[in-house]
């Protein structure tokens, strides 16, 4: 387990998240495993191991999203064995281009739910936490692994904000919360401090364990399908309510209000792209002003 170890240290010393690291260490790590099962050496980089490795993560009936995550962490494996010389070349990009590429033929789009629709999915939900979740991926717009990492910490219910860990994907760090949305959260924070989780997640599942990306989306999923938006049996897209739809859910209903694009821009984090961008600076304050003008009243 030293090298295992040793690849953490590296991921620390590289400045990712928690999040990031506790992921592809684990993903690893059960990388390592599998080899170990059938005999053979996870650092020689074999494609056959690896592409026996998709096999199997196929056959846990693993979506196509959480199998691309494995591999990304075997990626930064490679990278680092590279790095110590250890291997000559990383074998993971000419596998995901061959094996894992994601060819969508007919697009399809996600469902956006109607105000109402909201309204009803939140009522049907009695606990806490899960009311709570809701509640933030409907009003802040924030990614399903964006609210997976957060920790207690990162409220501020005072100042109504929560401050989001560092990602690729994000460029500002902050959202801001509705007066609804922060007493959800209050009732959740008096339930959590029974449980006296040593973890510092803001949401916990089994265990007292920050509650993982699997968790959300069932419970999210099943959210949804209590009220008829969700169907578990149908492959397409629309029939679907994941977390991701409470983004498109958000970010729809700000521009058909009247909300400012730029700030609703600001507000799902996204880079301003174009030249003119760099001497437009957007204040904060202005943002939350818009945003409670017109984000969407849930009522519940």
């Amino acid at each position: 387990m030293e090298e295992i170890e040793a690849f953490r240290q590296y991921l620390e010393l590289r400045n990712f998240s928690k999040y990031t690291i506790t992921r592809h260490y684990y993903n690893v790590r059960s990388y390592m495993a599998f080899c170990a099962s059938k005999g053979c050496d996870p650092a020689q980089g074999r494609e056959e191991d690896l592409l026996a490795y998709l096999v199997e993560l196929r056959a846990r009936g693993l979506r196509h999203a959480s199998t691309s995550l494995i591999f990304t962490s075997l990626h930064t494996y490679y990278r680092w064995l590279m790095k110590q010389k250890r291997l000559p070349s990383n074998p993971i990009p000419d596998i995901v281009e061959e094996y894992l590429q994601e060819y969508k033929y007919s697009p399809q789009q996600r469902q956006i739910i109607s105000i109402e629709d909201a309204q009803k999915i939140i009522t049907a939900t009695m606990m806490a936490r899960d009311r709570a979740i809701l509640y933030l991926l409907f009003t802040t717009g924030i990614r399903r692994n964006e609210l997976m990492s957060l920790d207690v910490e990162d409220m501020d219910l005072e100042k109504m904000e929560v401050h989001l860990k560092p990602t690729a994907k994000r460029n500002n760090k902050t959202v801001f919360l509705t007066p609804e949305c922060a007493r959800a959260l209050k009732r959740w924070l008096k339930i959590r401090e029974q449980f006296k989780p040593e973890s510092p997640a803001l949401f916990i599942g089994s265990k007292n364990a920050r509650f993982g990306s699997i968790g959300i989306d069932r419970m999210v999923s099943k959210a949804g399908e209590r009220v008829g938006l969700h169907d578990p049996k149908s492959p397409r897209l629309e029939d679907k309510f994941t977390p991701h739809c409470c983004r498109h859910w958000l970010v729809t209903h700000l521009l058909r209000a009247g909300m400012k694009r730029e700030y609703v821009k600001w507000l799902r984090g996204d880079v301003m792209k174009e030249a003119v961008d760099i001497y437009f600076h957007i204040d904060p304050e202005d943002v939350r002003k818009e945003f409670l003008a017109y984000v969407p009243q849930l009522g519940v």
